[in-house]
C-alpha cells in the first residue's frame, strides 16, 4: 500500500488532554477531534482512586482511539509517560494492533502547529 492511500493520524497529548490529527487528503492534516480526561477525584480510599483512575484513563485512551478508524500509521507525541501507555493500550487492542505506532516527545502546541508537525513528520 501506497503513503498516499494509508490512514495516518497524530496525537499530542499529556494525562489530560489529546488532540488528534488526521490526513483529510493526500496532502492536507487536519484536526479530527480533543478529548479530556478529567482525572479521578480526590477519595480518601487510596485502592479506589488507583482504580477509579485507571479505568477513567482506559476510557480516555478507547475515546482517542474512536476517533481514528482503520488506522495504518500513528504518530503520538506529548508529555509524560502517557504516549507509552497509549501505544501499549494500542497493541492490545485487536482493531489497532497492527497499526504502526511511533512516539515522541514535545511541549504543548497549538492545533496549527501539530498539523504541521505530523505532516512533516509523515512527508
Amino acid at each position: 500500500m501506497s503513503d498516499k492511500n494509508k490512514k495516518q493520524f497524530g496525537v499530542w497529548m499529556d494525562s489530560h488532554s489529546a488532540t488528534v490529527v488526521g490526513n483529510t487528503t493526500s496532502e492536507e492534516f487536519a484536526v479530527i477531534g480533543k478529548v479530556t480526561n478529567p482525572g479521578a477525584a480526590n477519595n480518601s480510599n487510596e485502592n479506589a482512586s488507583n482504580n477509579h483512575d485507571i479505568a477513567l484513563t482506559q476510557k480516555f485512551f478507547k475515546e482517542i482511539a474512536s476517533l481514528m478508524p482503520n488506522v495504518d500509521d500513528i504518530h503520538i507525541t506529548g508529555t509524560g509517560q502517557v504516549q507509552e501507555q497509549f501505544v501499549k493500550y494500542l497493541g492490545e487492542t485487536p482493531q489497532y494492533k497492527n497499526a504502526v505506532a511511533t512516539e515522541s516527545t514535545s511541549n504543548k502546541m497549538s492545533d496549527e502547529n501539530l498539523e504541521s508537525y505530523i505532516k512533516q513528520y509523515y512527508n
